[in-house]
């Protein structure tokens, strides 16, 4: 499966949703991100046949694989967020941004930013 913004995009909607309440629904991720439910549903369908996601028709579940990915993705956009706020941008641009950086950011970029914040809250 190629991975792409909007797998990724479900992947980590999904991520937070299963912290947030203990079962996730098609109208949830629909909601939070803002988009209608058949596009929820084709979304779901592509992340199942990519092994990511399970769904019994009502729930859906991360796989081993899809909360490792999602994990992954998550971290980034904490991580780039908070390198953000750490250069003076505002909470919302910080959040905004993060959500498009977290896709095209290199790999030795993003290091770079998580060593920056993790001497930043070593120093605290």
């Amino acid at each position: 499966m190629k991975h792409n913004q909007s797998t990724e995009d479900y992947l980590e909607c999904i991520l937070i949703l299963s912290h947030e309440t203990e079962f996730v629904h098609r109208v949830d991720v629909a909601r939070k991100i803002g988009v209608s439910q058949p596009a929820v549903q084709k979304a779901i369908k592509i992340l199942e046949a990519g092994g990511y996601v399970e769904f019994d028709g009502m729930h859906i579940y991360l796989t081993a694989k899809g909360e490792e990915y999602a994990q992954k993705v998550y971290e980034m956009h904490c991580t780039i967020r908070e390198f953000l706020l750490l250069h003076g941008v505002n909470e919302e641009d910080a959040a905004d941004d993060a959500c498009e950086i977290e896709h095209v950011i290199s790999g030795a970029t993003f290091e770079m930013m998580k060593s920056f914040v993790a001497e930043r809250k070593n120093n605290r």
